[in-house]
């Protein structure tokens, strides 16, 4: 197998277009390659088989699609309270429409899961550590609402992500933040705006 770092991550990077735009069916060696601008054959030499490339993609879609820390660190700067849990909700919306490409990756990986019971496995691990710390940050970070709330939340918005993505305009674009609000609100027990 090569070694370069760089190139793999490239590799990695192009899969996730690929299986953004092309579905699972379309990530093949030859397709990567092509979306990377290498020579065809250079795919097949950084990973075993296209289970090795859909575990990377794996292991790399949630590094791709993370905020930046520094921002983070400047939306949490706000009183910890309900308008914040409002924002963070927001700010998780926006940023599937601004990293649309990782999001349908992403969705693409949970649909071939489905059929791939070591990537189901892999991803359920990814993904139940990705939950598991946000619940974790939600509550060490003094935002209202307890463990059943943020993980209402996430379901919620999961659905919203689900439906923006594939079906665009099923919730007009007008509804999305008041949505979002009442969302908090009932979730966090906050309703009309206390906290």
């Amino acid at each position: 197998m090569a070694r370069n770092p760089e190139r793999r991550a490239a590799l990695v990077d192009a899969a996730i277009e690929v299986l953004a735009r092309d579905g699972a069916r379309g990530l093949t060696f030859r397709a990567v390659d092509a979306a990377a601008g290498v020579p065809n054959g250079t795919a097949s030499n950084y990973f075993a088989n296209r289970d090795d490339l859909l575990a990377q993609v794996t292991g790399q879609i949630h590094q791709r699609i993370a905020p930046d820390p520094d921002e983070v660190a400047e939306v949490l700067a706000a009183p910890r309270d309900r308008a914040l849990v409002v924002e963070l909700m927001g700010w998780l919306d926006r940023r599937v429409a601004e990293n649309r490409t990782g999001y349908l990756a992403m969705l693409e990986l949970r649909l071939e899961a489905t059929r791939r019971p070591e990537l189901r496995a892999e991803l359920t691990r990814v993904i139940r550590a990705v939950l598991d710390e946000n619940v974790r940050f939600h509550l060490d970070s003094g935002l209202p609402g307890d463990r059943t709330a943020v993980m209402l939340m996430y379901l919620a918005m999961t659905g919203l992500m689900l439906e923006q993505l594939t079906l665009p305009g099923v919730v007009p674009d007008e509804e999305i933040d008041g949505l979002i609000t009442a969302l908090v609100d009932r979730a966090t027990g906050l309703e009309g705006g206390v906290g």
